[in-house]
């Protein structure tokens, strides 16, 4: 039995407390791309703690001052990077760079957790670094149970009063509900669930975020959040990009594994839950796992669309079908578009439809939330066609213009009675500075400090599986229906009649 013990979080705001963080997988791409500019990012805000060290693990040969040569190319790379726009500040790059320590090793050798564990407490001695640890898993999910098995018979997941052992696990949680039981079991062996960060970066992004703030702190929005007055939902993620040179992990995944259990339904859940006894974060994922199981069981021929692109062309250049791409079977049935019809069986949302959709080799790069209220009960305007009037919708956008936009009606000008669609609307870059980001750094900040609010709990990553599995166990039949749609399009056909039959229809990319 796990000895239970609690830490107080820091505020935030604050510098992290003093801390090391190890890092399997080192050598991997997200690490480069994304882990070590995230933390440069937080070093230049002030959040990184003063007594920090970086314990960087990978198979490869190379010592300390080889890795610290790499990523100081990459850290150079990303500042230079367009899409951030920063100029690479030098002084706090070499801070970042001079406590970062490399240790080769095998994730599979007991041995070398013996090693680790001699790593940690030098480096925490030599430079006066409090005994916390994050351990962040930048490896394959097959990796999780093994290395937290082996961190935990080296003890080094073992908490005191004064210290803690944190755990990142990056996302996929599992590919079915058995495996994600599995997976939690698993982990659950060696670390208690308040240990446990299960990372999804988009709910590091700004606007993902900003869903809690609105809803919660607008008197004008939250009386309105419900059935009486929302006619539909849609939530929308559109990638413009095809499965790249990511064949061999797609083609076991798929649309619905890789975006809709994680991604989306927290999306979903955000939007939908009730409002939360406290911004704590078992209070907010309480809710958020609560409306996840109402929602009403999917029937996957009438409420669900699958379908895989086909070639097309985008700005008048040709772009492959999925089949054509490399490591992809000439007969794959996987999908690389998904649309579900979900209700949700409480009070407040009761006969509302939410439609979710989510694919690869669209038209543009879109991601969105679109809550359509109800049109007035009749109209007072003279010659006005009810059913013509265009309805009133906030959309929250995600990316990548970050922002949202409330639509409504207003006169035409001109002697002639008219109702025109007006659209206000509101972008972060004008109102705040945006800081440079990778999505990662309020998540990292987040696990250093005690905050779990943005990471998903056990309880509610087997409750999206759940919703899904129905349609995973049916698309499992040799006679399971797959449409196709052209890249560069919006999405299949069959997608649009998911809504035509109730008048809806998807708003446009």
């Amino acid at each position: 039995m796990l000895h239970e013990i609690e830490h107080e979080a820091i505020a935030h705001g604050d510098p992290a407390p003093s801390c090391c963080m190890v890092i399997f997988g080192a050598g991997g791409d997200l690490t480069k791309r994304l882990l070590l500019p995230a933390l440069y990012n937080l070093i230049r805000s002030g959040l990184l703690p003063e007594k920090f060290a970086l314990i960087a693990v990978d198979r490869l040969e190379m010592t300390s001052e080889m890795y610290r040569e790499h990523i100081r190319l990459a850290i150079s790379a990303f500042a230079s990077d367009k899409h951030y726009a920063q100029q690479l500040d030098v002084v706090n790059l070499e801070k970042l760079l001079n406590v970062i320590h490399y240790q080769q090793g095998d994730f599979s050798d007991s041995k070398f957790y013996q090693e680790l564990s001699e790593k940690i407490h030098d480096i925490q001695k030599s430079n006066q670094i409090q005994k916390n640890v994050v351990f962040y898993l930048a490896v394959a999910a097959r990796f999780f149970g093994s290395i937290v098995e082996k961190l935990g018979v080296a003890q080094l997941l073992k908490e005191s009063e004064n210290s803690w052992r944190r755990v990142i696990v990056e996302k996929p949680f599992g590919h079915d509900v058995e495996s994600s039981k599995v997976l939690n079991l698993e982990l659950r062996k060696q670390l208690h669930e308040r240990q446990i960060y299960r990372m999804d970066h988009f709910l590091g992004k700004e606007t993902v975020q900003n869903i809690m703030m609105l809803r919660f702190s607008n008197a004008i929005f939250e009386p309105l959040w419900n059935r009486e007055h929302i006619d539909h939902i849609q939530i929308t993620v559109a990638e413009t990009v095809g499965v790249e040179k990511r064949a061999a992990f797609y083609e076991s995944t798929g649309a619905m594994r890789d975006m809709v259990p994680n991604h989306v339904f927290q999306l979903l859940a955000l939007t939908t839950m009730e409002p939360p006894a406290s911004f704590s974060a078992d209070a907010v994922r309480n809710e958020k796992t609560k409306v996840l199981h109402s929602v009403h069981p999917i029937n996957p021929e009438r409420e669900s669309v699958r379908a895989q692109y086909i070639g097309g062309q985008r700005d008048e250049l040709p772009l492959k079908g999925y089949r054509e791409e490399d490591g992809v079977s000439e007969a794959s049935k996987t999908e690389t578009y998904i649309a579900m019809k979900l209700t949700i069986d409480n009070w407040r949302w009761a006969g509302v439809p939410i439609y979710l959709r989510t694919g690869k080799g669209l038209s543009v790069r879109q991601s969105e939330i679109a809550i359509q209220f109800k049109n007035p009960p009749l109209s007072i305007f003279k010659n006005t066609n009810l059913d013509a009037l265009s309805p009133n919708i906030l959309v929250l956008k995600l990316q990548p213009d970050e922002g949202a936009v409330l639509i409504f009606g207003a006169k035409v000008p001109g002697p002639k009675f008219e109702i025109g669609q007006v659209h206000m609307d509101f972008h972060y870059k004008d109102y705040f500075q945006n800081a440079p980001s990778t999505g990662y750094e309020t998540l990292v900040y987040d696990c250093m400090i005690g905050d779990a609010t943005l990471f998903q709990r056990s309880d509610s990553v087997v409750a999206g599986w759940e919703i899904v599995q129905p349609l995973l166990d049916y698309w499992k039949k040799d006679d399971a229906y797959l449409a196709t749609y052209t890249a560069g399009s919006e999405g299949p056909q069959e997608s649009e009649e998911l809504l035509s039959g109730s008048g809806r229809s998807w708003r446009r990319l």
